[in-house]
């Protein structure tokens, strides 16, 4: 470190590596391609890689226990031996096939001892996944019970400690705090409050604290993210319980509290009154928190200011934060003072030097976890007076005007659009009732009619021709012939097992965000800005920059290609302009609600299309609906209303006969339920089969409307159910919801399966189908 350096912390980084080692790793592993030894490895030397990388770039705060080849929360489940019973070990410690039994699943049966888990039988489902706060990560939800032990069942955070000082290098542990980890865990018993296990749970933590310190820590981060949410009294004090006990009980070992995601609201005064050394606040989401906490904060307690974004991709005005710091550092003291992201830079990519495709000027826009981290060191060196860094600082000032001017952010055309959208383009022509009976004649679908929610899998030959299109290696005509092929097969295929409603499979598509984002204006995409999605999934989010505009139809030529094929429905499928916005790094020159606005546009345009066109169902997919939700309950109105306007924006142009789907996914529907209504959407299709049709409770309560489909495939699971698996879930749908408001369908899209899986699956959900149908009718069957 400088002498002239204030400290720089990172709090967390990308763990899937630059070029995704990760992800590969992990799936030559489950292939059996590799040792669960070649994993370790490969999985040590990315930490390794990690750490050296934030050194040289200035760091000196670095992270271990950040790193998880599924996810952080799971680890912690694992770590405290919160394990379900279906998986449950007689080992010691949790093997690597109970933790990814957890993670995806369990195929093997009674026989196959190599498994490692519990008896079951027909193999274990995958635990519940949802997403980390309001981001587009996915966390494995733990799952509590009344009189639950636990044990140290895992020794990762001390054995990554261990693993870096070997290195070299003196970290600072990460570990999800207790109420943060309890508070995101869930019951079969609806009326147990798991917070009630807080004392049994700390002796755990208590544990992993004393062979930190033994084995040299100093300090440890509890990421408490909870401190975003609205608490109410008992985890207030839940907290203030659980840290006090950490200070009486605890060996001498400073406390970092992480709280990150938004503002803490009547949580401040519990985060300041928590008997530890240091506090993270998140100053890109909640600004106003550095002069209340100046205010009323304690004079030793050390302050972690979050002041790089670590949520998005631009890059910050080192000049402009250099003036807001100074005045705040003065009086805090820079013996006080971290310097870090606003949260984890998992959320971002690795590094923005990989990309050779962008424009220079486009490129001098952004950041990414390697540049914020320079980013920090700059600022750091700035702040504590180091005048060698001020061309960087001028150089940063110079890439913010570029940006705030460039005649590529702004189309005048768009503004007008804007202005002209009025009621009639947010409401369709009739209601809902008179909708779906002019629906039922022109479809003549059965009782339980079945679908899936679009995308077919990715298999290697598609991914393979997709990238030989791109390189200039095949042609556009031998391209699109490929396609052709693929459809009328997927066709075919689903002609032969009997669903009612079809679809394309959508195999010209790289993603559902970034087909289209590449096919209007105001997006840029990258070639390895990948973030982790979940496990081995990664997604790469377009980059939304400036106004958008379609400027021809994007999908009107393939539907009408595979609707060539049968005289089936085919089901047109969009991307819905929420989702688009949540699954984007978007601009922050003007409001999201702005930016959704013109998106929405945009899909009107496309949805108009496809109807003329002749497409009958049209599927908007909005699921990220959820995502979007303010962590704040007084916030939520003004989101919901105006995701809500977006959704009645580009759906709402159309006939009554033509039937609007929609699909959500991780969404607890109870408490948005209402506006979820008010998107009137024909037919929502939603993931229920994790959570064993809970979700429905929601829509019953409510006496929902319309019609609804619930998922009874797991598709995140390489899982086949059985057809009794998935008529027990139609069981419980239909004591919730009328039979003549189900369809049947998967949870989400496919393209993440493989056919081996996914043909079965859905032969089963055809069967499933026609037994309900012959149950609730059996004159007719």
């Amino acid at each position: 470190m400088s002498l002239l350096s204030l400290p720089v912390a990172t709090l967390g980084t990308p763990r899937i590596g630059p070029r995704r080692e990760l992800k590969f790793a992990l799936e030559s592993y489950w292939a059996g391609k590799i040792s669960e030894q070649q994993l370790l490895e490969d999985a040590s030397g990315l930490r390794a890689a990690n750490w050296a990388r934030q050194k040289s770039l200035g760091v000196t705060i670095i992270p271990s226990n950040d790193f998880s080849l599924y996810d952080q929360v799971l680890d912690t489940s694992v770590m405290v031996g919160a394990i379900p019973e279906i998986y449950a070990s007689k080992r010691e410690y949790v093997s690597l096939k109970t933790y990814f039994a957890m993670a995806r699943g369990s195929q093997c049966d009674d026989q196959d001892a190599s498994c490692g888990l519990g008896p079951r039988r027909s193999g274990a489902p995958a635990q519940e996944m949802t997403k980390w706060f309001d981001t587009n990560y996915h966390y494995m939800v733990p799952e509590f019970y009344k009189g639950q032990a636990f044990r140290l069942c895992s020794r990762k955070p001390i054995e990554e400690y261990e693993e870096a000082k070997a290195l070299g290098f003196q970290t600072r542990p990460v570990l999800i705090g207790p109420i943060t980890f309890l508070k995101l865990g869930k019951s079969a018993d609806s009326a147990f409050q798991p917070l009630s296990l807080l004392d049994d749970l700390i002796p755990v933590y208590i544990e992993v604290l004393h062979e930190l310190a033994e084995r040299g820590a100093s300090w440890v981060q509890f990421d408490e993210p909870c401190l975003a949410l609205d608490l109410d009294e008992a985890a207030r004090k839940s907290l203030l319980h659980a840290y006090n006990r950490f200070a009486k009980e605890g060996p001498a070992i400073k406390i970092m509290v992480a709280s990150y995601f938004g503002e803490l609201g009547h949580n401040l005064d519990t985060a300041l009154s928590l008997p530890v050394s240091g506090l993270h606040l998140d100053l890109v989401r909640a600004p106003e928190l550095l002069d209340q906490v100046i205010a009323v904060g304690r004079s030793d307690l050390v302050m972690s200011l979050g002041v790089i974004d670590g949520r998005n991709v631009w890059r910050s005005n080192l000049s402009s934060l250099r003036q807001r710091m100074e005045p705040a550092i003065a009086k805090l003291g820079k013996h006080r003072v971290q310097l870090a992201p606003s949260c984890s830079l998992l959320h971002v990519p690795v590094d923005v030097e990989l990309e050779t495709g962008l424009t220079s000027d486009v490129k001098s826009w952004l950041a990414f976890s390697v540049q914020k981290m320079r980013e920090l060191a700059i600022l750091a060196r700035a702040l504590a007076g180091d005048q060698n860094v001020e061309l960087a600082l001028a150089d940063s000032e110079c890439a913010a005007t570029a940006r705030r001017t460039s005649p590529k952010i702004h189309d005048t055309n768009v503004a007008v659009r804007m202005r002209a959208i009025d009621q009639t383009m947010r409401r369709r022509a009739s209601p809902f009732v008179r909708r779906s009976e002019i629906q039922r004649e022109r479809f003549g679908l059965p009782t339980f009619p079945t679908t899936t929610i679009g995308s077919f899998p990715q298999t290697t030959e598609v991914r393979n021709a997709r990238a030989a299109h791109a390189r200039g290696a095949m042609s556009d005509e031998q391209y699109d012939e490929f396609i052709k092929e693929e459809i009328a097969r997927a066709v075919r295929w689903q002609e032969d097992i009997g669903l009612d409603v079809l679809v394309h499979g959508e195999f010209e598509r790289n993603d559902m965000v970034q087909y289209f984002g590449e096919q209007l204006a105001g997006f840029l995409f990258t070639r390895n800005g990948w973030v982790q999605s979940y496990g081995s999934r990664c997604v790469r989010p377009p980059i939304l920059f400036g106004d958008v505009v379609r400027s021809k139809p994007i999908t009107v030529d393939w539907w009408r290609y595979a609707q060539s094929l049968t005289s089936k429905p085919m089901k047109a499928i969009l991307t819905g302009p929420v989702t688009i916005l949540n699954w984007s790094f978007v601009r922050d020159d003007i409001p999201r609600s702005e930016v959704c606005r013109q998106l929405a546009l945009a899909i009107r345009d496309e949805v108009r299309d496809l109807e003329n066109a002749g497409a009958a169902m049209i599927q908007i997919d909005e699921a990220a609906l959820r995502e979007g939700l303010p962590l704040r309950r007084s916030a939520w109105k003004a989101y919901l209303d105006w995701a809500g306007d977006c959704f009645r924006i580009c759906s709402s142009g159309v006939a009554d006969q033509t039937q609007i789907h929609t699909h959500m996914c991780y969404s607890e529907f109870n408490d948005i339920i209402g506006a979820i209504a008010a998107m009137d959407a024909d037919v929502i299709s939603i993931e229920t089969s994790r959570s064993k049709m809970e979700l429905l409770d929601a829509f019953s309560k409510y006496e929902y409307p319309n019609q609804i489909g619930p998922g009874v495939y797991d598709i995140h699971s390489p899982r086949v159910p059985e057809v009794g698996e998935m008529k027990e879930l139609m069981v419980l749908a239909r004591t919730r919801l009328q039979e003549s408001q189900l369809w049947v369908n998967p949870d989400c899209g496919l393209k993440t399966r493989n056919w081996e899986e996914v043909r079965p699956a859905l032969t089963n959900m055809v069967v499933t189908a026609r037994e309900l149908r012959a149950a609730s009718d059996p004159q007719n069957h």
